[in-house]
């Protein structure tokens, strides 16, 4: 009778363990789901639609340097890389995918918006004002005269790269002065060409820190204007 409880008791002690790892298991497994499901993307959030854009704008950057590599090219490419794993860090630390990336955003969502107002305000030179700014946002932003309107139809997002406020860009040589204003608040800055990026205008994280909204990385609506 007594081997009897023994074995009893014993039973009970491995069916409360199993049944307490049951339960440990299930709660890990719903702790686990609740994390995934709180992940966003840039679909579902404007935080981390500006920073897969940036990261895009940075992967594109180091691809065109790999296509057509000069003396520099190595050292630009391990810069771009740096800023591409702080990016990543920020992704991270918003509950973004990380990795997420958006190479192909800049001019696709603001074609229409920005097509009326790049034209509406100076009337007396429309003509003139309409040839040169297609031209800035097909590839000749370069050649646009100071004061211009450029790089219609095109959003604003941070280059990740620190140091005093400056810009990047595929369209104007290093010296070129631009100011970017963000239209859903009116704030904006001028900045210097400094570097080429992947895009029109990049800021870099000072810069964008003087013309953006509160918690977002991407600019919209944005107005750039060759100012030097």
């Amino acid at each position: 009778m007594s081997r009897r409880r023994t074995l009893s008791t014993k039973k009970k002690i491995a069916l409360l363990v199993s049944a307490a790892t049951v339960a440990g298991g299930g709660a890990f497994a719903l702790a686990a789901t609740s994390n995934a499901a709180s992940v966003q993307n840039a679909q579902s959030s404007t935080v981390c639609a500006g920073l897969a854009t940036a990261l895009g704008n940075n992967q594109k950057f180091i691809e065109g340097q790999r296509a057509a590599p000069d003396a520099q090219s190595e050292a630009r490419i391990a810069n771009r890389e740096a800023v591409i794993a702080q990016i990543k860090v920020q992704q991270e630390a918003s509950n973004c995918t990380v990795g997420e990336s958006a190479q192909d955003s800049q001019t696709a969502p603001q074609q229409p918006a920005q097509s009326a107002p790049a034209q509406a305000a100076p009337a007396p030179s429309a003509p003139a004002q309409s040839a040169p700014a297609n031209n800035a946002g097909g590839g000749a932003g370069g050649g646009a005269a100071t004061g211009q309107q450029v790089c219609n139809g095109s959003t604003v997002t941070l280059s990740g790269e620190g140091g005093a406020p400056a810009a990047s860009s595929n369209q104007f040589p290093a010296g070129t002065k631009l100011k970017v204003t963000n239209l859903d608040n009116n704030k904006s800055t001028t900045v210097e060409v400094t570097s080429v990026s992947g895009s029109c205008v990049l800021l870099n994280n000072s810069a964008f820190e003087q013309v953006r909204e509160p918690g977002k990385f991407l600019i919209r609506k944005a107005r750039i204007e060759k100012v030097g």
